[in-house]
């Protein structure tokens, strides 16, 4: 049978065919993303020179209270993020955000990864709660995961293991700072050279 034998047989087999209707799924609402949205977003940058207000403290996805956080940046290694989600790496530093505002937290956020970078502190630990209690459940949560995915210095992160506090903490790995990275660049230079 030829190709067009089979297509014209197909055609004439679906001839009578009418999509279905939908009635299943539930449409969520969008959120208008506008020019200020994208401004913010734009304005995303390295901890050194961030300003706390292009993290927005006015939406969010929201993300339910036993809900895991995830996020992993292209080019962080499979591996590395596994080490991370299972609690390999030692936690250097951690912060608590209970009974903090969105604006306080988004600026203690801030400074606790700037001077963690600064003081070459790579894995950390930040507890946002769980928040079964505030209205919305879970709004520090949701704040805390949009707001590390827009620090492009955050290279990924996870919920916590029920010990470090399950799924009302996130371990967040920071990438070096610039001088870091310099450091290691001449010393592999020497090395090799």
């Amino acid at each position: 049978m030829h190709d067009d034998d089979e297509m014209s047989l197909f055609r004439e087999m679906m001839a009578d065919v009418a999509p279905m209707a939908q009635d299943k799924i539930e449409q969520k609402k969008k959120h208008l993303v506008t020019d200020a949205h994208l401004a913010r977003q734009v304005a995303a940058q390295s901890l050194t020179e961030s300003q706390p207000e292009y993290l927005s403290i006015d939406y969010a996805d929201m993300v339910k209270p036993d809900d895991e956080l995830a996020f992993k940046r292209d080019g962080v290694q499979d591996g590395v993020f596994r080490k991370m989600r299972l609690g390999k790496y030692e936690i250097q530093a951690r912060l608590d955000l209970h009974r903090k505002t969105l604006a306080q937290a988004r600026e203690e956020v801030l400074q606790f990864l700037t001077q963690c970078q600064r003081m070459d502190i790579r894995q950390v630990v930040i507890v946002h709660g769980k928040g079964e209690k505030s209205n919305p459940p879970a709004l520090m949560k949701s704040f805390l995961a949009a707001w590390l995915m827009q620090i492009s210095d955050v290279l990924c992160f996870h919920s916590a293991l029920r010990q470090h506090g399950g799924v009302g903490a996130v371990y967040v790995s920071i990438k070096k700072s610039a001088e870091k990275k310099l450091e290691n660049r001449e010393r592999h230079q020497k090395r090799l050279g």
